[in-house]
C-alpha cells in the first residue's frame, strides 16, 4: 500500500513489536471493508433507482407500443438493467480499496483503448460514433472512462503528495490523460462527456492538492478552446442558436426545447398524475432519455420535480459527508469524486430540460433509460459504500 499506511522500523533486525504489528493490522484493516455499509446511502440510493425505473415506464410506454408493439419493452430492459445494478452495487461494495487503487491505472489504460476501439467499430448512432455493439446490448466506453478519471486521478494524487503543488506533478500528468481524452471524445464527437470529464478532473486535481493559481490558467485555457469550438460552426453553434430563441426555429432545432418547456410548465403544481402526461405522446423527443424530467415535471408537478431533486441532493451531501470522515486520503477522493460526477450531471441536465443552457445530450443518473450508464452508476455508488464500511461513526 501507499506509504501514508507505513510505520517506520525502530527495532532493527528483530521482529516487529507487537505494538506496532497491532498498529500496522488496524491499519490495514480500514481498508477491507469488514464494517456495515452505510444505511441512509443505501436507502437513498435504491429509493432514486426505484422512482427511476418506474419514471422510465411512464415515460416510455407510448414510444415503446408505437415503435414494438409492446407498451412494456423499454421498462422491462431498463428493470433487467436496475436489478443488475443493484448486483454490481452490491459486488462493489465488498472490493477492497487498496485492490481499486492497485488496478486504477489498468482500467485507465482499458478505458482508453475502449476509446480508440469506438472510433474503429463503433456504432453511428445521431450523427455521432459513441457505443459499441455487444448484439444483446450497446454500451459506451465514455462511461467506464469517468470512473477511470476519479480513481487513477485519486492514485495519482495520493502518490505525489506535497508535490501536487508543482507543475510537473500537480498539473502535467493529469492533463497528459485528460489531453488524450479530450481528443478521442472529439473524433467520436462526444462533447457532453468531454465538459463532464473536464469539470471532473478538475475537481480532483484540485481535491488532491493542486495549486489553485495553476488551476485557473487551466482553466482559461479550456474555457477558451470550448469558446472557440463552441463558435467555429457545427451543429454545437445550431444548439446554442435554438437555445437562445427555440421558438424562432420551432419546427427545427427549437422543437425539442420547446416540447420540454410545454411539459415542465403543463404540470403545474401537483402535475397531471403519474402516467398522464401529453408529451411524451410522440411530441418531446428523447422522452424516456435525455429529457425524462420534463415528463416527471408534467407528470408529478412543481412538488413531485423538487422532492425528487431534494432526494439527489440527499444522496450527494451524504456522499461528502462520507468522504470527509474516511481513515484515508484515497477513499475520500474517490467518494469526492464519484459525489461531484452526480452532482455534475443531475445540475446539467436539469438546466438543459429547463433551457437554462444549451443542449448537451447529458442523461439524468438512475432515471434515464440507458443500460451502460446504469450500471457504471450503480457500480460507483457501490464503490461509496465500500468506503462507508471503513468508517466507523455513522
Amino acid at each position: 500500500m501507499a506509504s501514508e499506511y507505513e510505520f517506520p522500523r525502530t527495532y532493527g533486525k528483530e521482529s516487529t513489536p507487537p505494538a506496532e504489528k497491532e498498529l500496522r493490522d488496524y491499519s490495514e484493516s480500514r481498508l477491507i471493508n469488514r464494517g456495515r455499509m452505510d444505511i441512509p446511502f443505501l436507502m437513498l440510493t435504491i429509493l432514486i433507482l426505484t422512482i427511476g425505473v418506474i419514471m422510465v415506464f411512464s415515460a416510455s410506454f407510448a414510444r415503446s407500443f408505437y415503435e414494438t408493439g409492446n407498451a412494456a419493452g423499454v421498462f422491462l430492459r431498463q428493470l433487467f438493467f436496475a436489478v443488475l445494478g443493484v448486483a454490481a452495487m452490491l459486488v462493489a461494495s465488498r472490493v477492497k480499496i487498496k485492490t481499486i487503487r492497485k488496478y486504477s491505472k489498468v482500467l485507465m489504460l482499458v478505458s482508453l483503448g475502449l476509446l480508440v476501439l469506438v472510433l474503429i467499430i463503433g456504432v453511428i448512432g445521431g450523427g455521432s460514433r459513441r457505443w459499441i455493439d455487444l448484439k444483446i446490448t450497446t454500451f459506451q466506453p465514455s462511461e467506464i472512462t469517468k470512473l477511470a478519471v476519479i480513481l487513477y486521478f485519486a492514485s495519482m494524487a495520493c502518490r505525489y503528495k506535497d508535490k501536487m503543488k508543482t507543475w510537473r506533478y500537480g498539473i502535467i500528468p493529469f492533463a497528459f490523460y485528460l489531453g488524450v481524452i479530450v481528443i478521442l471524445l472529439g473524433l467520436e464527437p462526444h462533447f457532453s462527456a468531454i465538459i463532464i470529464i473536464c469539470m471532473v478532473g478538475g475537481v480532483m486535481m484540485f481535491a488532491g492538492g493542486s495549486s489553485l493559481k495553476h488551476l485557473s490558467l487551466i482553466l482559461l485555457a479550456g474555457a477558451a478552446a470550448m469558446a472557440v469550438l463552441l463558435l467555429a460552426g457545427g451543429y454545437t453553434s445550431e444548439r446554442i442558436a435554438a437555445w437562445r430563441d427555440p421558438f424562432g426555429e420551432k419546427l427545427g432545432d427549437g422543437w425539442q426545447i420547446i416540447q420540454s418547456l410545454y411539459a415542465v410548465g403543463s404540470g403545474g403544481l401537483l402535475g397531471l398524475g403519474l402516467g398522464q402526461g401529453i408529451q411524451k405522446y410522440m411530441y418531446l423527443p428523447e422522452e424516456h432519455n435525455d429529457y425524462i424530467f420534463a415528463i416527471a415535471c408534467e407528470e408529478l408537478g412543481f412538488v413531485g420535480a423538487m422532492l425528487i431533486l431534494l432526494l439527489f441532493a440527499l444522496l450527494i451531501i451524504r456522499g461528502y459527508w462520507l468522504a470527509l470522515h474516511t481513515r484515508d486520503k484515497y477513499s475520500s477522493l474517490i467518494v469526492i469524486g464519484i459525489m461531484t460526477l452526480l452532482a455534475i450531471q443531475v445540475f446539467l441536465n436539469v438546466a438543459v430540460v429547463t433551457n437554462l443552457i444549451p443542449s448537451t445530450g447529458i442523461s439524468l443518473p438512475f432515471f434515464s433509460y440507458g443500460g451502460t450508464a446504469l450500471l457504471m452508476q450503480m457500480a460507483e455508488m457501490g464503490i461509496v459504500l465500500g468506503v462507508s464500511r471503513n468508517i466507523d461513526d455513522k
